[in-house]
């Protein structure tokens, strides 16, 4: 018999992702998110990550830098690298909140607005307790 107290609500999955998500940022890439907000649907994680650019790139992207604004080139080319080798732990952070295996990841950063997205395609729905009962 499942225990319903142990499945979490879409909110309390959410949030938890929110967390891991935002150490992640912290310990990873060396600066956590300013605001960081996630959305479960069927099985596809979405989390929108704001205020996510260290000093130094922003000074790396900002249009006065010489470079021939290259910077805002190789900034996103070194935060996709970065994603694409902390995939495993991304990957296991999210299985260890949601109980479902990623199945793919997808990254984009604007260095215009210094927001981050990612979205996660789960291997199935993940199960949530019914938002009517505690």
């Amino acid at each position: 018999m499942v225990d319903r107290r142990a499945i979490k609500s879409q909110g309390e999955i959410e949030a938890a992702v929110c967390d891991v998500i935002a150490r992640f940022q912290q310990e990873y890439m060396g600066r956590g998110p300013r605001d960081i907000h996630t959305h479960l649907i069927d099985n596809k994680l979405f989390v929108h990550l704001q205020g996510v650019l260290t000093a130094a790139e922003q000074r790396l992207i900002a249009p006065h830098t010489n470079g021939n604004g290259r910077g805002a080139e190789l900034l996103k080319q070194l935060r996709s690298h970065l994603v694409l080798t902390g995939r495993p732990l991304l990957e296991k952070l999210v299985h260890d909140v949601t109980g479902m295996q990623p199945v793919s990841v997808h990254h984009d950063i604007s260095t215009a607005t210094g927001e981050e997205v990612l979205v996660f395609t789960l291997s199935a729905v993940p199960s949530v307790r019914d938002r009517r009962r505690k």
